[in-house]
Parts: structure tokens; C-alpha cells; sequence
């Protein structure tokens, strides 16, 4: 425990010093970046090249086209992913790595610009760089001394402080974010809508007011839902006949059978649009604690209908 919170204290310690290097060349790098026509590629190796794999997908992410280029790999060919109108984040606690020392002519040739990271700022790669960002600690936290600890949580941090002000900068919002998403959570709740998911067709129980509620039943049986949608002559929406409907009339005894839907059915319900995002008519049918919510048009047409169940297979619930 002694030594757990040794090393905790240690990286703390760093991450404080890397408030005070956050200076107007940190600035520049933010500036560069968000006026880079390419991409930003990130380069390291060993435990530098880890984090610099996730600064580049947290970039990728947030808007700023970005790859991870290893820096023994960029010698042997990989070099050729590297344009002149990219920006190479080169990162490197020493400075004098030998591949990153190698590769620093070659990138001047082929014309792209560096930002330096590392913990040397009169190091080889600081002196080739445009830019130079000092992640420079005092310690590790290594007991041998060895293992880099406390200079890849501070390149991580710095990574993610890039990011940050980038996101800032494009006015990148949570939509966007979804749009490189699509796969996850955020991404189904911020762009799938109603319309994605809503039943149609046969799955759609729709009936006219008067239509016998035995009929509408077997509508509702047919088209596995859990209601029937009713309708005028020209398709509008008028109500919606639920078992909760049915529930509140069966004190009426087999008579119900014979009557018109229009009769035991909900007035003017609750209904959304096509376009509306299916995670707001989600939170519709939680407020309002109902299952079903018609889909209409502009002029309330009935073009679908959306169950609870639906939102479950989509993965919103």
C-alpha cells in the first residue's frame, strides 16, 4: 500500500508540473493543428507508442483526422504515410531515441511540420521541431528506476488536454461525436430515429372508428401489436385502442365485442414524427408510462407505430 500510493503520488506530483508547461507553445500546437489541411500523425514506440495510439484514435474521434505511425516501422517503409501537408506529432521522452533521431531529416524533406513531446527540451527532436511541448518529470515512480510511469500519464494527459481544446476550437458537438460512433450507445441515442425502427406495413394495426372492437382485436392479433391505430377516411389519426382500453370497459361484459372501437378508444394520443430521434420518444413513453406511441406526419397522418419492444431490440432500453 506504502508503495501503491508512492507511485499514485509521484504521477500526481508530474501532472501538477505539466500545468506550468502548458505555455503559448502549447497554444501554437492547438492553433497549427486546427489549421492542418492533412492529418495529424502521431509517432512513437515502446510505451510512448501506446499512448501515442490512443491520443491518435481520441483525435480521430473528436474530429481531427489522425493515425498512429511507429517509428522503427516509418524507417522501413511506412514513412510513405507521411504527406507534406501533415502535422507529425512526435513523441519521445528523451529526444534522442535512435529511430525518432533517424527519421527527423526525412521529415524535413518530405516537408510536414512537428510538434515535439518530450520530457528534453535540448534534445535533438526539440531542436528539428517546429513546435516543442515539454513533458519533462522528476521522477518515474519505477522503483529500478526504469519502467516509464509517470512521463506516459503526463504525454496522456497532455494528448487529451490536444483534444479537448481542439474539440473547443471546431465546435465539434455530441452529434458529431455520434457520427464517428455509430456503432456504440451514444451513437444509437444521438442518430437513430423513429422512423429507423418504427412497424409498418403488417406490422401496423390500423383500423376506422367504426369497426367493432372484436375486429380490432383480431387487427391487433394479426400485426403482433400491442394496439390498434384509428383512423379517419383520409388516414389522420384519431385515437388508439390499447388492452388498457379494453381493461377499463370490461364491466360492459361480452357486449364490448359488438361496440365501435371509436367508442372505448383514446382521443387525440400521444404521438411523434418520423424524424424525432427514437432515445426522445423513448423518454415519451417513460414520462407518460405507455408502451406505444403512434407515428404521424405534418398533417397527422399515420405513417407507423412505435412499441417499447422496438426500442429494447434497438438497443436504446
Amino acid at each position: 500500500m506504502k508503495r501503491a500510493k508512492e507511485v499514485i503520488n509521484i504521477e500526481v506530483r508530474a501532472l501538477k508540473g505539466l500545468l506550468k508547461a502548458i505555455d503559448g507553445n502549447f497554444a501554437d500546437a492547438v492553433k497549427a493543428i486546427a489549421k492542418c489541411s492533412g492529418r495529424v500523425v502521431v509517432c512513437g514506440m515502446g510505451k510512448t507508442g501506446i499512448v501515442g495510439r490512443k491520443i491518435a484514435a481520441t483525435l480521430s474521434s473528436t474530429g481531427t483526422p489522425s493515425l498512429f505511425l511507429h517509428s522503427a516501422e516509418a524507417l522501413h517503409g511506412d514513412l510513405g504515410q507521411l504527406t507534406r501537408r501533415d502535422i507529425l506529432l512526435m513523441i519521445s521522452q528523451s529526444g534522442e531515441t535512435e529511430e525518432t533521431v533517424r527519421l527527423l531529416p526525412l521529415v524535413k524533406k518530405i516537408g510536414a511540420r512537428t510538434i515535439a513531446v518530450t520530457g528534453n527540451p535540448r534534445s535533438s527532436l526539440a531542436k528539428y521541431s517546429d513546435i516543442v511541448l515539454n513533458t519533462a518529470v522528476t521522477e518515474e515512480g519505477c522503483p529500478l528506476g526504469l519502467a516509464p510511469m509517470a512521463s506516459t500519464t503526463v504525454t496522456l494527459a497532455l494528448g487529451d488536454a490536444l483534444a479537448a481544446c481542439l474539440i473547443d476550437r471546431r465546435g465539434f458537438k455530441k452529434e458529431d461525436f455520434a457520427f464517428y460512433h455509430p456503432g456504440g450507445s451514444l451513437g444509437r441515442r444521438l442518430l437513430l430515429k423513429v422512423g429507423d425502427i418504427m412497424r409498418t406495413g403488417d406490422g401496423l394495426a390500423k383500423v376506422k372508428a367504426g369497426t367493432k372492437v372484436k375486429e380490432a382485436l383480431l387487427a391487433i392479433t394479426r400485426a403482433r401489436s400491442g394496439c390498434a391505430c384509428v383512423v379517419d377516411a383520409k388516414g389522420r389519426l384519431e385515437g388508439i385502442f390499447t388492452d388498457g382500453d379494453l381493461r377499463r370497459h370490461l364491466n360492459k361484459g361480452a357486449q364490448i365485442l359488438k361496440q365501435p372501437v371509436g367508442g372505448v378508444m383514446t382521443r387525440k394520443p400521444t404521438a411523434v414524427t418520423a424524424d424525432k430521434l427514437a432515445a426522445e420518444a423513448f423518454d415519451i413513453l417513460k414520462t407518460k408510462k405507455i408502451d406505444e406511441l403512434p407515428v404521424v406526419d405534418k398533417a397527422r397522418k399515420l405513417v407507423g407505430l412505435l412499441d417499447v419492444q422496438d426500442l429494447l431490440k434497438a438497443g436504446l432500453v
